[in-house]
């Protein structure tokens, strides 16, 4: 049996699906795992004070990281249609010198912003060109369905950037060496990764089918060597910073509005809502191309988001239940955050599911739809700045803002016909 065969027999499909995404659930939650346990022994070794500088910087390292994400989405389908490795690699190369370029001229502003020293600051930012390379690696994975080897390789970036921040934090290192320790790691793991692509698979072309079509394949000539290029990841990434803002615009506000105790506060708080938001990722991963089949667009994004509020459910309950643990765990200072943890919980939940209406429109080749989002982020500023200075009506606030952005962008998706 060919391999066009055997993805068309009845129940290959679904244990291809089953399969990859127990795989990249495994790998992505390993991380997400590893990152979350950071914020624990940082908050209680760093204080308040320092722990929300260092959470701030987390989530700006978050917006330079953008433009990876929306890489490997351009490689993975690249490579699906046989572009060559090293024609993708060198566009990894290329867009990781612009982040290069633009996380340097960021250093100042965001130092200025966010009101933390420069060093730092450069330390926070100087993995966006590394995860860029590592994005590369991750999407050649990924567009040849080697879903074992991407969820190891999603594992490793996790512990390779949190392993050497902890391991200085614990020898009593501050928040710009930490995190320049966890710049080394992703450097490391980009480099395994590298190792990993080109195994033994690593110079087969990914070609992707539906049915018994081919939808992909080597392209003619010299096609391969033009495209794709930097605007198909800038045009791909509005999406995902859009997101990512949405992701961090309350945390980045909260250490500019409140005073430095209640922003540390707030910080803990939003681990709660990152838990929500990044743990069911696997979710659109799968059901993704669903999304982009018009006949199964609508069910796929109603299965997506049915899904999303089931996990999300069990997330916010084990908020609540979870919350008297707060002082044990990481001390009495943040005792006032511990009765809302379950609403941070719900505000990652609500961006999960704004998520897939975001990714439905990627599918359908309707990304101006983002503008819903964008929209979405500016209400969510506003509400946050025009809110009372204390963690409650900050959270408030968001959430609010969130929920309406998201309501919004279901309507549009689901209302959308799909050509």
């Amino acid at each position: 049996m060919d391999q066009q065969a055997r993805e068309a027999a009845p129940g290959s499909a679904a244990r291809r699906v089953l399969t990859g995404a127990g795989a990249v659930t495994a790998g992505s939650m390993l991380a997400n795992i590893a990152a979350y346990l950071l914020h624990l022994p940082a908050s209680r070794w760093l204080g308040p004070e320092g722990y929300g500088a260092f959470a701030a910087l987390l989530s700006a390292q978050l917006l330079v990281a953008v433009p990876s994400l929306a890489l490997q989405a351009v490689v993975a389908r690249e490579h699906v249609r046989g572009v060559p490795h090293d024609v993708l690699r060198a566009l990894g190369r290329r867009v990781a010198l612009l982040v290069a370029v633009v996380a340097a001229l960021a250093v100042v502003p965001v130092s200025l912003l966010l009101d933390t020293p420069v060093w730092a600051t450069a330390a926070a930012l100087a993995p966006g060109p590394v995860l860029c390379l590592l994005a590369a690696e991750q999407g050649l994975l990924q567009g040849a369905e080697r879903f074992r080897a991407l969820g190891v390789v999603l594992a490793l970036a996790g512990a390779g950037k949190v392993a050497p921040a902890v391991a200085v934090l614990a020898a009593g290192g501050g928040v710009g060496p930490a995190l320049a320790a966890g710049a080394v790691g992703v450097g490391v793991a980009w480099l395994v990764a590298a190792q990993v692509t080109s195994g033994p698979r690593g110079d087969s072309a990914g070609v992707a089918t539906r049915g018994n079509s081919v939808v992909g394949g080597p392209r003619e000539n010299g096609a391969a060597l033009t495209s794709p290029g930097v605007a198909a990841v800038l045009a791909a990434g509005q999406v995902q910073l859009v997101m990512m803002a949405l992701t961090s615009i309350d945390l980045l506000l909260a250490r500019a509005l409140l005073d430095p105790e209640d922003a540390g506060r707030y910080a803990l708080g939003a681990v709660a809502a990152k838990a929500a938001f990044w743990l069911p990722q696997a979710v659109g991963t799968v059901l993704y191309p669903r999304m982009a089949d018009p006949v199964g667009h609508r069910g796929a994004v109603r299965s997506a988001v049915a899904v999303l509020l089931g996990i999300g459910a069990v997330v916010v309950i084990g908020a609540a239940v979870a919350a008297p643990l707060v002082p044990v765990v990481v001390g009495e200072d943040y005792r006032p955050v511990a009765g809302l943890l379950w609403a941070f919980a719900a505000l990652g939940v609500t961006l999960s599911v704004l998520q897939a209406f975001l990714l439905a429109t990627i599918a359908s080749d309707r990304t101006v739809e983002a503008g819903i989002a964008w929209c979405g982020l500016v209400l969510t500023a506003v509400a946050v700045w025009l809110a009372p200075r204390e963690v409650e009506g900050v959270l408030a606030a968001a959430l609010v803002a969130v929920v309406l952005t998201t309501i919004t962008a279901g309507w549009r998706a689901l209302r959308s016909r799909v050509s």
